[in-house]
């Protein structure tokens, strides 16, 4: 697995488009200096790697657009000993972000084909997140429960309650609300039963499926 002078120019462009769009969190946007997009991508497509779009990968799922990343991590809040829980592993360009930012960090995929795939490159990349699952990511991880946040990488019709219950006091759920089109959306746990409810911009996800495949 490579980098070059090349990508790594092409990286320090995109963080400046990032930061242009409103992107502030230093942390964020110095992760995602580092973390070489192109490694997650089908091979046909690693000339786009830096470009600020979303695009296919196996399953019929896509690597999400890098400011799509960049305003979810950000919204998280993160520190660095935070246990977080990632729903939707995907191509693993999320997690890589997420494990520059903490080392607690329990990924949850539905799709085997990608699930096997994203294990491989995990092995190759030496990252190394706690639990990378096969599984539905509706019904979140229970077993290592609560966590200090969790990210929603794919757009959920209904608020995910089961997802609610295993956030922490003080915790903090990120999700793409709606179907055709979402609004982000933050939830924070004050107490057992109450969340404070924060709306933020547009956005276009695949959907958020139930049971394993």
């Amino acid at each position: 697995m490579y980098d070059t002078i090349k990508y790594q120019g092409l990286r320090k462009q995109l963080i400046e488009l990032l930061k242009k769009k409103g992107i502030k969190d230093t942390k964020v946007l110095e992760v995602m200096k580092s973390v070489p997009r192109h490694l997650f991508m089908d091979p046909g497509l690693i000339n786009f790697a830096y470009e600020d779009n979303a695009y296919p990968i196996a399953a019929d799922q896509t690597i999400s657009q890098p400011y799509t990343v960049a305003y979810q991590t950000e919204l998280l809040q993160l520190s660095k000993y935070d246990k977080v829980l990632e729903i939707g592993t995907g191509s693993g360009y999320q997690t890589a972000i997420l494990l520059g930012l903490t080392s607690h960090v329990y990924t949850v995929e539905r799709q085997n084909l990608l699930f096997k795939k994203t294990q491989r490159l995990f092995e190759k990349l030496n990252l190394r997140p706690k639990k990378h699952l096969f599984g539905d990511g509706y019904l979140g991880y229970n077993k290592a429960a609560p966590y200090d946040r969790i990210i929603v990488t794919a757009a959920s019709p209904l608020i995910p309650e089961v997802l609610l219950n295993q956030l922490k006091i003080g915790g903090k759920l990120v999700v793409p609300l709606g179907e055709k089109e979402q609004f982000m959306m933050r939830f924070t746990r004050k107490g057992i039963n109450l969340f404070d409810k924060e709306k933020f911009g547009r956005f276009r996800f695949v959907p958020l499926l139930q049971n394993k495949n």
